[in-house]
C-alpha cells in the first residue's frame, strides 16, 4: 500500500533572534549507484609459521656423544646415521648380561636333571613329598631366572643399538642441541638432540583467533597472510583445522586455527610471524548497496513545498528520487559484511539510491549591522 505526504520546510535558528542575520538553508542528498560488487568479510589475527611435520630426535640411553655427522640445515634420509654414543659401557652391560645368561642356563640344566631324579625316586616312594616339592620348586625358579636373563640380554643388545642415532624421516636438520664429547642422560626424560623438519616446501600457520571471531571460521576458507621478511608478498592458504581447545591468557580466550602455507620457493621460514586474514564470507558479482541506503529515511521537515514522499510496506527498503518525489522501494536483502548489503530483488543495476542528506547553511548580509553599537559605523571617524 502506498501513500503520499506533503511537508513544508521549517527552519528556525537561534542566531536569527540574537543578531538579526538571515540564514539560507540548502538540503543536499547523497546518492550511490546500484552496482554489482563483491561482498567480503574477514577475520584478522597473527600466527607462527612452522613445518607440517617436525620430529624431535633424542636418545633412550645415557652416554657420551662420540660422533656427530650432521649440522644445521643438513639434508638427511630416513635411516641415515646422524650421531653415535660411546659404546664402551653399553658393550660391558651386554657382556655382563650374556655371562649371567650362561650361568642361569647351567643352573637350569642342573635343576632339571635333579628334578627328574627326584621325580623317579618320589614315584618309587624313596623320598618324601616335601623333598620332591623342593626339587620341583628349584627347577621352576631356575627356569624363571633363565628367562629373565634372556630378556636382560635382549635389553642390553637393544641399548647398544640405541648408541647409533639415525634419522626417522627424510628431512632437514633445523636444530642441533649437542656437541661431541657432551654427556646426555635419559634417566627421567628423553633429551632432544636434533629437530628435523620433513619438508620445508609444505608449511603451515598456527594462528590464535579471538573467541569473538572463532564462530565465523570454518575449514576450507581462503586465507591471505604476510610476513615481515617479505612485506610486499602476499601468501595464500586455506584453513585446514579449527582446534577445539581454548587457551586463556590475561583473560583473553583464543583458539588455534591451522592454515596451510605452500612454500615452493622456500621463502617462508619456521618461526616467522604471519599476519593472517581469513576470508569468512565471500560473495562475488551481486547487486549491493551501502548499509546507509537501507537505514535512510527522508526528513519531511527539510522538504520544499512541492516535494512529496511515497512510502511502501516492507521490512527492508531503499529510497530513490524521481523529480520532486522521494519514493521508497521494497527490497530483499542477502549477505552483508557490515558495509555493503546484497540486494536479491527490488532493484536493478544502474539505479541511484539515497544514502544520506546534508544541510548547507549560507549566511546573508546582516541587515541590522548598522544598529549594532559594537560594530564600526561608517562616517563616525573623522579627521580633525
Amino acid at each position: 500500500m502506498k501513500f503520499q505526504i506533503t511537508a513544508k520546510a521549517l527552519l528556525v535558528g537561534t542566531a536569527l533572534l540574537l543578531t538579526g542575520c538571515k540564514e539560507k538553508t540548502s538540503v543536499q542528498y547523497t546518492t550511490v549507484n546500484v552496482e554489482r560488487q563483491e561482498i567480503k568479510s574477514s577475520v584478522t589475527a597473527t600466527g607462527t609459521i612452522e613445518p607440517v611435520t617436525l620430529v624431535e630426535v633424542g636418545t633412550q640411553v645415557s652416554g657420551i656423544i662420540s660422533h656427530i655427522y650432521v649440522d644445521y640445515n643438513s639434508v638427511v634420509k630416513k635411516g641415515e646415521v646422524i650421531a653415535e654414543l660411546d659404546r664402551e659401557n653399553l658393550n660391558s652391560q651386554l657382556e655382563t648380561a650374556q655371562a649371567q645368561l650362561t650361568s642361569a642356563k647351567s643352573d637350569l640344566d642342573y635343576q632339571l636333571q635333579n628334578y627328574n631324579r627326584q621325580k623317579v625316586l618320589h614315584e618309587k616312594g624313596h623320598i618324601s613329598d616335601n623333598d620332591f616339592e623342593l626339587a620341583r620348586l628349584s627347577y621352576q625358579q631356575a627356569s624363571a631366572t633363565y628367562n629373565q636373563r634372556i630378556q636382560s640380554v635382549k635389553t642390553a643388545r637393544t641399548n647398544l643399538g640405541y648408541a647409533t642415532i639415525t634419522s626417522p624421516i627424510d628431512g632437514i636438520i633445523l636444530t642441533r642441541a649437542v656437541e661431541e664429547g657432551q654427556t646426555v642422560a635419559s634417566s627421567f626424560s628423553t633429551p632432544t638432540l636434533f629437530t628435523i623438519a620433513k619438508d620445508l616446501t609444505d608449511m603451515r600457520v598456527i594462528a590464535d583467533i579471538d573467541e569473538a571471531d572463532i564462530g565465523g571460521v570454518r575449514e576450507g576458507q581462503r586465507v591471505n597472510f604476510t610476513v615481515d621478511a617479505y612485506p610486499d608478498d602476499v601468501f595464500e592458504g586455506n584453513v585446514t583445522q579449527v582446534r577445539q581447545e581454548a587457551t586463556t591468557e590475561s583473560n583473553v580466550v583464543t583458539y588455534e586455527v591451522v592454515i596451510s602455507a605452500p612454500n615452493p620457493d622456500l621463502k617462508l621460514k619456521p618461526g616467522l610471524t604471519a599476519n593472517v586474514t581469513i576470508i569468512t564470507k565471500e560473495v562475488k558479482d551481486v547487486l549491493a548497496v551501502p548499509i546507509a541506503a537501507l537505514t535512510f529515511t527522508p526528513n519531511e521537515n527539510l522538504m520544499k513545498d512541492d516535494e512529496t514522499i511515497v512510502d511502501c510496506e516492507g521490512n527492508s527498503k531503499v529510497w530513490v528520487r524521481e523529480g520532486n518525489v522521494y519514493k521508497a522501494i521494497a527490497v530483499e536483502t542477502g549477505e552483508t559484511n557490515g558495509i555493503l548489503t546484497e540486494i536479491k530483488s527490488g532493484l536493478k543495476g544502474g539505479e541511484q539510491v539515497i544514502t544520506e542528506f546534508r544541510i548547507d547553511n549560507a549566511m546573508t548580509e546582516n541587515e541590522n549591522e548598522s544598529k549594532n553599537p559594537f560594530m564600526p559605523q561608517p562616517g563616525r571617524n573623522k579627521k580633525k
